[in-house]
């Protein structure tokens, strides 16, 4: 009955949303977050007990996100730079699923990160907080001050519409595309294509963000392949639409 992703609208409180962040492979568990709750953290969450709110009305299963990320356009270098940071450390968090739901696993995990990458554990937070609220895709961590004004401006986000997926997708570093199977460079191939067709002038960055938009919008960062890899086997097979 229920997706990754999904969102459930309460009645009782009027307005009441919660985000069904992940589902157990025996959908028996799922964990959801309260939307629009500055503190809100992962709850665990019988999925029968969600089941049976929406059967009797208590609550509804709703068609649209209403805060899922729009759609970005490419964002400036200094946007994009503080945008793959927050989803670097949102896809090594994620490795662990469900640990990073879990209050003392969760502690851990943001303790190591910080320690070894130099950020704080209130920013981590603050990223996870974000990505869970606004719909757990890469736009979801641009940052804010870079969705007002022209430059960067955004636009309504479609329902995303997942069409690939690589069997062995890494999560960070070029050197992870040695794993990518022939099915995924062709994607990318024909992501870059895409982006170099639609837009007047080409950027890598912006068409790694363009086709995880169109294919990845919602898998789990653990099964999305990384800018590195990317990046990597566009060079590798000797894609350049610079010209």
């Amino acid at each position: 009955m229920f997706l990754h992703n999904d969102v459930i609208e309460y009645l009782d409180p009027p307005g009441h949303l919660v985000r069904i962040l992940w589902i157990d492979a025996g959908h028996c568990l799922a964990y959801t977050f309260a939307l629009r709750c500055a503190n809100a953290t992962p709850r665990s969450t019988p999925l029968h007990v969600l089941v049976a709110d929406v059967s009797t009305r208590r609550a509804r299963l709703l068609l649209t996100d209403p805060c899922r990320a729009p759609r970005a356009d490419a964002p400036s270098g200094k946007h994009l730079q503080l945008q793959m940071k927050a989803w670097a450390a949102v896809s090594a968090l994620h490795r662990d699923v469900p640990q990073v739901y879990l209050p003392r696993s969760r502690a851990a995990l943001l303790s190591t990160y910080a320690s070894a990458h130099g950020i704080s554990v209130a920013t981590l937070m603050r990223y996870l907080r974000r990505y869970w609220e606004r719909g757990q895709t890469i736009d979801a961590l641009l940052p804010d001050y870079a969705n007002s004004g022209a430059r960067g401006k955004t636009r309504i986000a479609s329902a995303g519409v997942k069409r690939g997926r690589p069997r062995n997708a890494a999560t960070s570093g070029a050197s992870a595309g040695t794993n990518t199977d022939p099915a995924l460079r062709a994607l990318f191939v024909a992501a870059a294509a895409h982006f170099a067709a639609t837009h007047p002038r080409f950027s890598r960055p912006g068409a790694y963000r363009q086709m995880l938009h169109d294919h990845f919008a919602d898998c789990a960062p653990g099964a999305v392949p990384s800018y590195g890899q990317f990046n990597y086997w566009l060079a590798r097979d000797g894609v350049d639409h610079t010209h």
